[in-house]
């Protein structure tokens, strides 16, 4: 996992519907969730989808943005997204680049962690949750960010 205060590395990935996505497009407009799972219609990824699809709302009032990352294709995403009516974008990374670069590939390189990164606007990690089992504490973890995003929302206010 990249060290909270670290850079986040620049990535570029189709999505869902074929278009080309970079890091830097989505941190032109909020801060980031970005997520990394294993697989599409798996149930553990299934699970943790639909615990961030329940809470999107929130997530989108409090200015936040939420991308999910996995080796499938973008057809395959765009059928999980469909089946379990997900709001959020879901970026193929076949080859593992992305993966890697944000040290979400399982030991060996097989497989993919379960890692969910906070990015700030700036490219920096302000925090960051591993939990390859306990999908419970990524959406704790979506929770604590909404929790000071709408925190820090109010005092500018």
């Amino acid at each position: 996992m990249l060290a909270v205060g670290s850079r986040a590395p620049e990535f570029e990935a189709l999505d869902q519907d074929d278009r080309i996505r970079t890091l830097a497009e989505y941190l032109s407009t909020a801060p980031l969730l970005l997520y990394f799972y294993p697989a599409d219609f798996t149930p553990g990824c299934t699970q943790e989808a639909c615990g961030i699809r329940d809470i999107h709302q929130e997530l989108v009032r409090a200015g936040l943005t939420l991308v999910g990352v996995s080796p499938q294709s973008p057809d395959s995403h765009r059928r999980f997204r469909e089946r379990y009516s997900l709001p959020f974008t879901l970026l193929s990374d076949p080859d593992k680049r992305v993966i890697r670069a944000y040290r979400a590939d399982g030991p060996l390189g097989l497989g993919v962690r379960r890692i969910t990164y906070l990015i700030d606007q700036d490219a920096v990690i302000t925090g960051a949750v591993t939990a390859d089992f306990r999908i419970a504490r990524h959406t704790d973890f979506v929770r604590a960010a909404i929790t000071a995003a709408t925190a820090a929302g109010a005092q500018r206010d």
